[in-house]
């Protein structure tokens, strides 16, 4: 998934920067399918190159190189506006807009990157304030009268230019270019307060550091090997964070319904004072913005452009899948509310924090194997390297590690991705794989710098995927289940879209799409992680590589893919109903009401009063607001994809190497429509979703 509130903030009101996603990628070949040599280790580790980002930044560096980075943007944009009438053309004003952005992306996305993932707290805050200082930047950028008058001036004479003019052109008049002065300097105004709120919303959640302290009755049920890895105190008792690794261990295997609880509580608490009422000023930014720019809500005014178009057709696509979705959480929940009566009789309903826990004991049940078995058929390095190896024979690449790079933390790996066909370096991906203080606490991919054509040549795209993966503990490497294995396709859905652009325009490269296009790629790649063959051949028992997953537990494991889907949905529609549901208001939402009433009847399990989940749903801060719903509407789109791959297998490189070619590498030089139909030969159509969600058509 894109991300969850990174650089996004950047993007929010100029859709040609966009930025973070959540990703992982890996690498080995596919028995019998993979060419010879797809993701080959290298016999000679590649020399680290000069021109990558960096992390060894001194106190107050940062902020020089931003400002700095503000000001030559600035001096170049000013040149253009400045040109003569007669003087302009489209090189030296559309043209030389595109460069002038990308350059400053270019500058400032790495400062940013560090306050996500640097160790050290000056130089973390450092990176935060030059995103909150850059959204503002920004805005005004796409607010400036005497620059829009110049690029309007420009004259395109390709399709390709065409292109990038009618989006930035449009870019501008969405930020209020038929404005008249006065109301214009309002919406510029009330944009950098919105995009101060965000980037601080942002901040705070990135500085979260709540801990629980457990002891080890509390944390009966929970692997050994995972309470290993926990922090002790003296005392013996355990420091459990609300970072994912722990968080999802004890929901998923805490056996004490109180351990549970405590966990569950504090998990949607996290700056539940600091982050609601930001969240709640930003929603009535939010609507005076869209008001003055003539729109009738927030969700409107951002859905203009994308696939959707409006926010009515998105509320009727969420229509249809209410009742199916709640109809298949209800019949988890009546198996859950069984299983839990079995281990105490009194049980009269669910709470929130039995799903997790239940659902694990399902599937143990249901399909006969232990979650924690199969994951030692998984471990990071070896699933990392099987996944690059299905993305190298599909996608006709490879993935070298570069010996000695300089990175910022113990453990980061850097690749180089090259074409098999002839060795030309297409894009370089850092993987920052485990938790540690400080760092960010979930899964996301940080674009670094932006593949596109300069000064006559291709610059080389270069991105991150940070990701929180258990660490390695008590001589076991870190091991991954089948949800990590999906999230590491998914994210490296979103690294192909990056890496792999052939766009020649910035702005447009890599997932600069429409929003609710760009989890196309990511999702689609998702089911890789499902079919037989490359299940398998990304298997290696942690203990003995060769060992492969044995094929009747791996068929259990892929049958029980659908176990707990109802609540994914179930959860999935609630985020997309509370974002749709606060960007349609006009006046005060009370964000903690709305969810706790909507997240109820989804889940069909009374919310406790007391959470505050709106204050840590980054998305709606990140740049998904009015936009979460593309998760379920690229699923449309995603499936349809998936399915044309199994008509020849998961693993054929013809269609592999088409689909990079039709969408992967566009970026944003046609609609998400017409790439679709591009690769498809068809329009899209909603049937595969359909089926997997249940729902039964005509």
């Amino acid at each position: 998934m894109v991300y969850h509130g990174t650089l996004m903030s950047l993007v929010t009101h100029s859709p040609s920067l966009l930025a973070a996603l959540l990703l992982i990628v890996l690498f080995v070949t596919i028995s019998g399918c993979v060419q010879e040599g797809a993701a080959p280790e290298p016999a000679s580790a590649p020399a680290a190159p000069a021109a990558l980002i960096r992390a060894d930044y001194q106190p107050g560096e940062i902020t020089k190189l931003a400002g700095a980075a503000q000001e030559q943007a600035n001096a170049s944009l000013t040149a253009i506006a400045a040109l003569p009438p007669e003087k302009r053309t489209f090189e030296n004003t559309v043209l030389a807009f595109d460069t002038a952005m990308t350059d400053y992306s270019d500058a400032i996305y790495p400062l940013i990157f560090m306050g996500y993932i640097h160790p050290d707290k000056e130089i973390t805050r450092e990176g935060m304030e030059a995103e909150e200082s850059s959204a503002v930047f920004t805005n005004d950028i796409y607010t400036r009268r005497d620059l829009y008058n110049a690029l309007k001036d420009g004259t395109p004479t390709t399709p390709e230019e065409t292109r990038l003019y009618d989006i930035t052109i449009r870019d501008f008049t969405k930020n209020g270019m038929n404005l008249p002065d006065d109301r214009l300097a309002k919406v510029r105004q009330m944009n950098d307060e919105l995009s101060v709120l965000e980037s601080r919303f942002s901040a705070n959640l990135n500085n979260e550091d709540t801990v629980l302290i457990f002891t080890k009755t509390d944390l009966a049920g929970v692997p050994a090997e995972t309470i290993a890895a926990f922090a002790k105190n003296p005392d013996g008792t355990y420091r459990v964070t609300t970072k994912y690794p722990d968080y999802v261990a004890v929901m998923e295997y805490a056996d004490r319904s109180a351990t549970r609880q405590a966990m569950f509580m504090a998990y949607n608490n996290r700056q539940a004072e600091t982050n609601t009422p930001l969240l709640e000023q930003a929603i009535i930014l939010r609507q005076s913005i869209a008001h003055e720019l003539g729109y009738p809500t927030w969700a409107d005014y951002k859905i203009d452009g994308r696939m959707a178009k409006n926010s009515r057709n998105v509320m009727d696509f969420v229509d249809t899948l209410k009742a199916p979705i709640r109809e298949n959480v209800r019949a988890e929940n009546v198996l859950l509310l069984r299983m839990k009566q079995d281990m105490d009789p009194s049980a009269t309903a669910l709470d929130p924090w039995d799903v997790s826990y239940l659902q694990e004991k399902l599937v143990r049940e249901q399909y006969s194997y232990d979650p924690n078995v199969v994951k030692e058929y998984f471990p990071v390095d070896t699933t990392i390297r099987g996944i690059f190896g299905v993305y190298g024979n599909l996608f006709g690449i490879t993935f070298e590690e570069v010996k000695g790079a300089k990175v910022w933390s113990e453990g980061v790996q850097l690749f180089r991705v090259k074409n098999t066909s002839d060795g030309a370096t297409v894009g370089y991906l850092y993987l920052d794989l485990y938790p540690r203080e400080g760092k960010f606490g979930h899964f996301a991919a940080f674009p670094l710098i932006t593949g596109r054509m300069k000064d006559g040549t291709r610059s080389t795209p270069v991105m991150a995927i940070v990701g929180n993966f258990p660490a390695p503990a008590d001589g076991k490497p870190g091991l991954l289940t089948m949800y990590d294995i999906e999230t590491v396709f998914h994210e490296g859905g979103h690294a192909m879209h990056f890496l792999l652009t052939t766009a020649p325009y910035g702005t447009l490269a890599g997932f600069n799409t429409e929003h609710d296009f760009v989890e196309t790629p990511s999702q689609s790649l998702e089911e890789w992680a499902w079919d037989p063959v490359v299940l398998s051949s990304l298997s290696g028992h942690y203990t003995n590589s060769s060992q492969k997953i044995p094929p009747e537990l791996q068929g259990r494991v892929i049958a029980a893919r659908d176990a707990g889907a109802g609540h994914f949905y179930g959860r999935l529609l609630a985020n997309t109903i509370v974002d749709m549901e606060y960007h349609t208001a006009d006046g005060p939402v009370d964000v903690t009401n709305v969810s706790l009433l909507i997240y109820s009847e989804m889940t069909g399990i009374p919310q406790p009063e007391g959470i505050h989940h709106p204050a840590s749903f980054s998305h709606l801060m990140g740049g998904y607001d009015a936009g979460y719903y593309g998760y379920l509407w690229s699923k449309v789109y995603a499936l349809d994809i998936a399915g044309e791959f199994r008509k020849d297998g998961m693993t054929n490189q013809t269609t592999g190497m088409r689909y990079r070619q039709e969408i992967l590498s566009q970026g944003n030089m046609q609609d998400g429509g017409v790439l679709l139909l591009n690769f498809l030969g068809r329009e899209p159509g909603p049937g595969a979703f359909y089926e997997r969600l249940g729902i039964r058509q005509g």
